[in-house]
């Protein structure tokens, strides 16, 4: 087998070229994580450059969520112009913005005309009604969907009178039909392709705008990048690119092709099959270094003894040479399991500042300037409180917006719920009402100054233990009364936030519930 490139350079230079086509999706987030890191490792630079070529596929707005996403993760760019249209104040002051192709396309077309004029691209004249016919052929015939080369064919008198008529063209690249197109691969080692099968590629389309073959190789070239680091889906069109390096004379970057991404049950990763937009997982309380420390272990990993990363490690260590050309699964499992690890380690302050937003959008607390009550009784509590709701349920969260859903408990009157699931094991209705009269004899008897969840346990437990009861038969029927739930934190934590008139009223709640069914 080759020996594989090194991607060793002395200024390396790359870049991540998105298209504002919508959401920054995982596979993108990760082309940029990859570029970045090796920029960072090899002490290089990192330049943004938007693919907006395509008018017609350009989403308002797409700009400045990719912008947004990039510094969510904490992808700062180091390079650019200074970028006029983006909308809330996306850029600080003072600071580069990304190259934007569509304020290029004067370079573009100079370029173009460069290789009509030495013959390595042509007008091509076709009508989109001819090019339908040429592929409905080639499809009922079963070959490859390419140009015929008619107008590579024309004669300089019928070139000459179709541009004088003002007839709508391309400029297309003029393909050697013989012989191989070759280069080398940082992930895929050498790389062939024949001649024969590339395309005559569009170059400059009749809008004026270029494709996105003749538009990045001009720009990679005048940006000097180094390395050219992308998805594994644009690997057949390398070739194409190679060969325009060479018409204009100039030396190509070197190659890392990144492998696809599956889904679990290894088909591509895509929309269809679930969210795999980033903004789809931040919008969920996904933490921005979990989802990278995630990304970026899609295809590598510098150990097989370590998981966690932060994203100053990972720049040290990477090695584009590492990278495995095989497909990488996306186990999102592993990604819940990733930012739980995350969230646990987050201080009380932290969660608190990440959760929130959740609690306030799901309905469970209102916010005016800097109180806070419970939207469902108009209760004042203090963000201390909530801070210990919160915590009370960090072990369990995998990401923020569920802890709507833990802790919606705590944040109505008395919580709703079926009475028999107060019933522990083979209890009868009748002995979970007297154990939880039991329980709130010995609660009524607790010292305020003693309400925590430490001596309620002790409370409770000590009883237990003197009067021979078992443990379910009292703290089962407890934790559904304050809960509403079969499985909660433990029943001495839940009361001891609710306070000990809350607590009551719950368990005196659940009685009677129990009483009048």
């Amino acid at each position: 087998m080759p020996k594989k490139q090194t991607a060793s350079l002395t200024a390396v230079r790359v870049r991540f070229a998105p298209s504002p086509t919508g959401f920054l999706h995982i596979g993108g987030l990760r082309t940029a994580l990859y570029n970045y890191l090796f920029a960072k490792k090899e002490g290089g630079t990192f330049i943004l450059r938007i693919d907006d070529t395509d008018q017609a596929r350009s989403v308002e707005g797409a700009l400045e969520h990719i912008l947004k996403t990039l510094q969510w993760v904490g992808l700062e760019w180091d390079e650019g112009p200074q970028l006029e249209g983006v909308k809330d104040k996306l850029i600080e002051k003072g600071k580069s913005g990304p190259y934007i192709q569509s304020q290029r396309l004067d370079l573009y077309r100079t370029h173009a005309l460069q290789l009509v004029e030495q013959g390595s691209a042509y007008y091509c004249f076709c009508t989109s009604k001819r090019l339908e016919g040429i592929r409905a052929e080639q499809t009922a015939q079963k070959g490859l969907l390419m140009y015929d080369g008619f107008c590579k064919n024309l004669t300089p008198d019928e070139r000459k009178e179709k541009l004088h008529s003002g007839a709508h063209f391309v400029i297309r690249l003029n393909v050697p039909s013989e012989g191989k197109t070759s280069f080398n691969d940082i992930i895929r080692n050498h790389v062939d392709f024949e001649n024969a099968l590339i395309d005559d590629q569009v170059l400059l389309k009749s809008d004026g705008f270029p494709t996105y073959h003749l538009a990045h190789v001009v720009d990679d070239h005048l940006m000097r990048i180094s390395h050219v680091i992308r998805g594994e889906e644009w690997l057949p069109s390398t070739p194409k690119h190679i060969l325009l390096y060479r018409a204009f004379g100039w030396t190509p970057p070197i190659f890392a092709h990144l492998p696809l991404l599956l889904n679990p049950n290894r088909s591509k990763l895509s929309k269809r099959q679930g969210d795999v937009a980033v903004e789809d997982y931040r919008k969920k309380g996904y933490l921005p270094e979990a989802l990278v420390n995630f990304v970026a272990l899609l295809g590598w990993n510098p150990s097989a003894d370590q998981e966690i990363y932060t994203l100053e490690h990972m720049a040290k260590v990477f090695r584009l040479e590492a990278v495995n050309a095989s497909p990488s699964v996306v186990n999102f499992e592993k990604l819940d399991w990733l930012n739980g690890r995350y969230l646990r380690e987050k201080n009380s302050s932290e969660l608190f500042e990440i959760c929130l937003p959740f609690l306030a959008s799901a309905g469970l607390i209102a916010k005016r300037e800097h109180t806070y009550t419970i939207a469902a009784t108009g209760e004042r509590v203090t963000p201390s409180w909530i801070s210990k709701v919160i915590t009370l349920e960090k072990e369990r969260m995998k990401h923020a917006d569920e802890i709507a859903s833990l802790t919606e408990f705590f944040f109505v009157d008395t919580p709703q719920y079926d009475s028999m699931i107060l019933c522990w094991k083979k209890m009868t209705s009748e002995e979970a009402a007297r154990a939880l009269m039991y329980v709130a004899t010995l609660l009524e008897q607790q010292p305020d100054a003693s309400w925590n969840a430490l001596l309620i346990e002790e409370t409770l437990k000590r009883a237990i233990d003197e009067n021979g009861m078992k443990t379910g038969e009292i703290l089962w029927p407890l934790r559904v009364a304050l809960s509403g739930r079969e499985a909660s934190p433990s029943p001495f934590d839940i009361a001891a936030i609710l306070g000990k008139e809350k607590t009551l009223k719950r368990i005196r709640y659940a009685v009677s519930k129990i009483q009048s069914q």
